[in-house]
């Protein structure tokens, strides 16, 4: 080989472009040339002398590269051996010289050309750079000790290498640095930094291969202990399979696989995970493992992941809405807003409903709608009654037959997360010894709180926030902090025409499929179902109403089994008692005419509004008053209450001021066997009072509500649609209201306010002035006199107080 110190300054040698590759000084190496400019420059340098410019391409995509595509620092070689392969390419066998510098290039006859001037290697030799050899030597021994991909040899070859520069590229040529890398390193002239910078890419370099190495290791220990494990599971089946008890060990193989399949949150399969160790190590035979395989089952039948997929659609669900229920308008409003948010937002939180309204008027089976409307699951859980936590909680694991509470056991039966789910007659909870199962419901019924719901038994945190939570109720007789969690929605009685709508669209073809009818058996007109709601039922919802209709398509099937007849039936108004029997209630006013002492008031209650008839009667007596009828303490002192403001405007109604003292006073309100309580009734009972102590009759075509306060002004009650529809039942003409119940009307439908005048009173005068049939005379004011006697009278109070 040729010193390099004795070559010219420039020279022109032919250039082999490199893909992917960088060549370095002193480095033998194998390169297959494939592309017809490389083969012809091989040719070319063979030709001329066997020396060649390798130089790298600074993308190896390019096929045909130009110029600017070229590194400008290559190393020159010399050709070794050179192979012509069958398939048209050459192998052959470099070795790098020295480092160029590219100049210029040209394309002669399809061969790349280049004008090169060699960079000579500077001899230097110093204590630093000795020092720096060792440390790269020395990293380079701990670098092939953990790469198992280059060959010891080459270690010991490096070893015997004393020339700083050739070391430091016989270095570059076998580290796995990037072609960009290798470069930068290639055109380093200096030797200090070029072993400096091996330094540190060497130092990189071990510290991945430490952590490659540390990761294989816990790899292979973690691949030893499977290993192990799956050997000894082997030798247990083995010996349980001897032992008879190979099915147990399916079984719990196949319950592995469940835990590992039910999709449980962290805490749920590390639980699950825990007890099946502990079923592992138990006798099949013993009862704990009983309990702790059906514990396991718990946990796997849980729908964790399932759910169904909410419709979206809100023209189908206002659809699905109206054609199950008639009427409802606000409920179907607030389920159709529900459905429009969640169109919007991704992860809306659920309603959480509380229907409130008298029994038959369609709660729970307008829970049934909304979940068919939402496209969820319906689960229904009936609170009547219950009085123990453990019914929404569980019992815990240490009593015996325990088990989980009613909320998780209904969504593992529905198999989804995300149901409706009904909460029926939650005001009808009890409490006692065993706890308050309405407490229990305020983690359930909290957004906020039941995404991490804890069942008892469970003992493992569940998401609730996906289920849509309806609750019904009769009254709002509710916890305050359970009713604070719910949003309230009032279902009010039906009118009489929705009554009709409802039974003829809804409950008629219903009863006549129940009862194996055709519609070509039966024909009921509309005035046979309204003589059903007049004369045969007295409620606020549909329940009775069904009840008779049920009937009279069993007595039509009974008469065409019977009677072998082909024709229809028909039933209307005047053949109705034929199938119902006599008229079970009156329609029309609750009095036929005028009485003295008697008013007709509105009441609430739970099946919805009531007439309630007030009798007030006077005789000879001390001034004393006697109440009868089940009153309860608010009625008690509403009579009181309205003695007083009687008394206190006596002279101006007409009554003589020892009426009060020589005058006993008995109110009655009729069917004393039931109980009666509130606060409506005041303006009542005074037009009871001053009719019975004036003896001017009472109107019996008009009814009222309101309480009355001392200085005779009417306030507003609750209730007032249910009240009205009872005033319209009982065929009254006038309903006096208070007057700051006006803007309830809005929310009364338009056939009930055209049925009934509708008159608002704020003070007891008014109400007097339409209920009694003509107002009282005032009596004349006393006489002077008189009031010179009650000025001495005053006087002589006043002289007995004693100031200081």
């Amino acid at each position: 080989m040729s010193n390099p110190n004795t070559l010219p300054e420039t020279v022109e040698l032919p250039l082999l472009p490199l893909r992917d590759v960088v060549v370095f000084p002193h480095m033998v190496i194998p390169l297959f040339v494939g592309r017809p400019k490389s083969i012809k420059a091989l040719e070319m340098a063979m030709e001329a002398g066997k020396n060649i410019l390798l130089v790298a391409q600074k993308s190896a995509a390019k096929d045909e590269p130009e110029p600017e595509d070229l590194y400008r620092i290559g190393c020159m070689a010399n050709i070794l051996q050179m192979l012509k392969l069958p398939d048209g390419t050459v192998k052959v066998l470099v070795e790098g010289t020295q480092r160029a510098r590219v100049e210029a290039i040209e394309v002669q006859s399809s061969v790349f050309m280049a004008t090169a001037v060699p960079i000579v290697q500077p001899g230097v030799e110093d204590h630093e750079i000795e020092a720096m050899r060792r440390a790269v030597v020395a990293q380079f021994d701990q670098f092939v000790k953990l790469n198992k991909k280059i060959p010891p040899e080459v270690l010991s070859s490096i070893a015997g290498i004393e020339d700083a520069g050739r070391l430091a590229d016989t270095i570059a040529a076998h580290l796995p640095l990037k072609l960009e890398q290798k470069q930068e390193v290639l055109e380093m002239e200096s030797i200090r930094d070029r072993i400096d910078r091996l330094l540190s890419q060497l130092e990189a370099e071990i510290d991945i291969l430490q952590v490659e190495k540390r990761i294989r290791g816990r790899v292979k220990r973690q691949m030893e202990k499977s290993q192990r494990e799956y050997y000894l599971n082997e030798q247990v089946k083995a010996i349980q399979k001897e032992l008879g008890e190979g099915e147990e060990g399916a079984d719990l193989e196949e319950l592995d696989k469940k835990i590992n399949a039910a999709g449980m949150s962290k805490e749920g399969l590390a639980k699950a995970m825990s007890e099946l160790k502990k079923l592992r190590l138990m006798s099949p035979m013993s009862a704990e493992a009983t309990v702790v395989r059906n514990f396991i089952e718990t946990l796997i039948g849980l729908p964790w992941r399932k759910k169904t997929r909410i419709s979206k659609d809100l023209r189908e669900a206002e659809k699905i809405l109206d054609s199950d229920h008639y009427g409802l308008e606000k409920v179907k409003e607030r389920i159709v807003e529900y459905l429009a948010v969640q169109q919007r937002v991704d992860k809306v939180k659920a309603p959480i409903l509380c229907l409130v309204g008298p029994p038959g008027v369609g709660k729970t089976s307008l829970g049934q709608s909304i979940a068919k409307a939402t496209n969820r699951k319906f689960v229904r859980m009936a609170l009547g009654g219950v009085r123990d936590e453990a019914e929404i909680r569980g019992h815990r694991r240490t009593y015996i037959g325990s088990m989980p509470g009613k909320i998780l056991s209904s969504l593992t039966k529905v198999g989804v997360r995300n149901p409706l789910f009904l909460l029926d007659e939650v005001d009808k909870l009890g409490q006692d010894f065993r706890g308050d199962p309405s407490s229990a419901l305020l983690e359930v019924l909290d957004p906020e709180q039941n995404h991490t719901f804890q069942d008892h038994y469970v003992e493992v945190d569940f998401d609730l926030s996906d289920v849509m939570f309806v609750a019904t109720a009769n009254t709002l007789n509710i916890p305050a902090a359970l009713l604070d969690r719910m949003e309230v929605i009032r279902l009010a009685g039906y009118t009489e025409d929705e009554k009709v709508n409802i039974a003829m669209r809804y409950l008629l073809p219903k009863q006549i499929k129940a009862n194996g009818l055709k519609k070509t058996e039966i024909a009921v007109a509309d005035s046979a179902i309204r003589d059903i709601v007049r004369y045969y039922t007295r409620e606020a919802g549909v329940r009775a109403l069904e009840r008779e209709i049920s009937k009279i398509c069993r007595k039509v099937v009974k008469t065409l089994v019977l009677k072998k007849r082909d024709s229809k039936i028909a039933v209307n108004a005047r053949n109705l008692d034929k199938f119902l029997g006599v008229q079970r209630y009156s329609f029309g006013m609750a009095e036929k005419e005028n009485q003295v002492g008697q008013v007709t008031g509105l009441a609430w209650t739970e099946v919805g509004g009531e007439l309630l008839t007030i009798e007030c009667a006077n005789m000879p007596g001390k001034g004393n008053i006697l109440r009868t009828g089940s009153l309860g303490d608010v009625m008690k002192e509403s009579v009181e209450a309205a003695r007083s403001v009687v008394r206190a405007r006596a002279r101006r109604l007409g009554i003589k001021d020892e009426a009060f003292e020589k005058t006993d006073i008995h109110i009655h309100v009729p069917e004393g066997a039931t109980p009666k309580d509130g606060p409506s009734a005041g303006s009542a009972m005074t037009t009871a009072l001053v009719s019975s102590y004036t003896g001017i009759p009472v109107r019996c075509d008009v009814c009222m509500t309101g309480e009355i306060t001392l200085r005779g002004e009417v306030l507003p009650i609750g209730g007032l649609k249910e009240k009205l529809l009872a005033a319209v039942r009982g065929g009254l003409k006038t309903a006096l209201i208070p007057e700051e119940n006006v803007k309830d009307l809005t929310e009364i439908p338009d056939n009930i306010k055209n049925k009934i005048e509708i008159v608002p009173v704020r003070w007891i005068d008014q109400v007097l002035e339409r209920a009694l049939e003509r107002m009282p005379e005032a009596l004349p004011e006393p006489a002077v006199a008189d009031s010179a006697v009650q000025a001495s009278a005053d006087a002589a109070a006043a002289a007995t107080v004693l100031t200081h």
